[in-house]
């Protein structure tokens, strides 16, 4: 499968709906997740495991955007959610409630062996998944981590506002474990109100400021938003080419901009903004 640059987006479709796998991956969403958990009641999820698997066969490439969202692993239809996919053309698998390496370590034994080219997203979404953060960022096979933080609340107790303020330091956590393994930045909680472009844009915006790379999205209304706020803003991309600018223009002594210093940490994030950009390599 081609090396591609980390997704921003990825949008949840309902595994029992078919007619919309084309629709999903049709929105601009960089990653699409055909979710059998909860999307689907208890008592449809064998009809969308066998409806997904029937859809897999008759695609005649790999998928390197779409990842499936099994069951949790305490449920009756894990195993065989796992067992169903795993050899399927896909990017990856989407594990919920994931709360210890053991937990990963349960899925990715499923893999093609050692080389396989499945990924794993595990949610973190409980509290034992928040206190084994940085042992799950560090396991086989994991791309990247992703914030369930509607689950989280409700299994912490928790009241959160809308802006989530209550849950700033645990996404500073995540973060922290994602760069300590040397994963991908981390990916953001589902924003429910898929109306509000303008609250969207903010969550997506401290998301970003805070060190995330990506956004669950569960409405195709939402991609857009999520995909431009993950990008540099036109400020940032002049800024950076000013920093450039300077630096090409510089006798390899001390470089400075507009009365600011210009050091290796400020030419590292302008070169990250011209990068996420696609003005250099």
């Amino acid at each position: 499968m081609p090396s591609m640059p980390p997704a921003r987006s990825y949008l949840f479709v309902p595994a029992n709906r078919p007619d919309r796998y084309g629709k999903a991956l049709a929105s601009g969403a960089d990653a699409v997740i055909v979710d059998l958990e909860d999307a689907v009641a208890p008592a449809a999820k064998t009809q969308a495991r066998d409806m997904l698997s029937d859809w897999l066969s008759r695609q005649s490439q790999p998928s390197n955007n779409v990842w499936v969202r099994v069951n949790a692993a305490d449920t009756e239809w894990h195993a065989e959610d796992v067992r169903c996919v795993a050899a399927a053309p896909i990017a990856g698998i989407v594990l919920p409630k994931a709360d210890s390496r053991d937990a990963v370590r349960n899925v990715t034994r499923h893999f093609n062996g050692a080389r396989s080219r499945l990924r794993l997203l595990p949610l973190i979404e409980s509290a034992a998944g928040i206190a084994r953060m940085r042992e799950i960022a560090k396991a086989g096979h994991v791309e990247r981590l992703a914030f369930g933080s509607i689950d989280l609340q409700v299994d912490l107790g928790m009241q959160c506002e809308p802006q989530e303020s209550e849950l700033m330091h645990l996404r500073v956590e995540m973060v922290l474990a994602a760069r300590l393994a040397g994963i991908a930045p981390p990916v953001d909680g589902v924003t429910t109100n898929f109306d509000d472009a303008a609250f969207l844009e903010q969550a997506v915006g401290r998301a970003r400021r805070l060190g995330f790379g990506a956004k669950l999205c569960i409405h195709p209304r939402q991609v857009d938003v999520v995909n431009r706020g993950f990008l540099p803003s036109d400020e940032e991309i002049a800024w950076a080419r000013a920093v450039m600018a300077a630096v090409g223009q510089g006798d390899g002594g001390a470089i400075s901009l507009n009365g600011k210093m210009i050091d290796k940490p400020v030419i590292m994030q302008a070169q990250g903004f011209l990068r996420r950009a696609g003005e250099c390599e």
